[in-house]
């Protein structure tokens, strides 16, 4: 048993099914029954490319689309959530972070094709100055677990 779970902590790591982490960080940690989820941006595991981007010859961004971006997000916060034995279904809060605001509307839209319960999550979004890599939409989760992992 490691000092962090100890202290009843459990890291959550997908491994290669999800996009390497940029820093030292966990994907998520589990503490009891509630699974904390770091930020997932729309980064392709194995390409290491973020989803729905034109990029020009000097490596620049020319443009992007934010539903693509989107359902990549959720498609990572979904390999993070199936790590730690969970669905979409178990989120209970989210908050989203988009680099433009303007795109709200078009988010919100892929957003409602994958929470589609009586009782999606609480949710929060932000509109940020920048996001990290080429990402244009970041989204962290909290989700609450059946039962705790040992």
């Amino acid at each position: 048993m490691t000092a962090t779970q100890s202290k009843g902590r459990i890291q959550i790591n997908p491994g290669g099914s999800s996009p390497k982490a940029l820093g030292s960080y966990s994907h998520a940690i589990q503490v009891g029954a509630i699974v904390f989820v770091a930020g997932q941006g729309c980064r392709d595991a194995k390409s290491g490319i973020e989803a729905g981007i034109i990029i020009d010859e000097a490596g620049k961004v020319t443009s992007y689309d934010i539903e693509v971006q989107t359902r990549g997000v959720i498609k990572n916060l979904e390999t993070v959530l199936l790590a730690a034995g969970l669905t979409l279904a178990d989120v209970i809060d989210a908050t989203v972070f988009l680099k433009n605001m303007s795109d709200f509307e078009k988010y919100n839209k892929v957003w409602s094709e994958f929470f589609t319960s009586e009782c999606p999550p609480a949710r929060t979004t932000v509109g940020v100055a920048d996001l990290p890599g080429r990402n244009y939409i970041e989204i962290k989760a909290i989700a609450q677990a059946k039962e705790t992992k040992e």
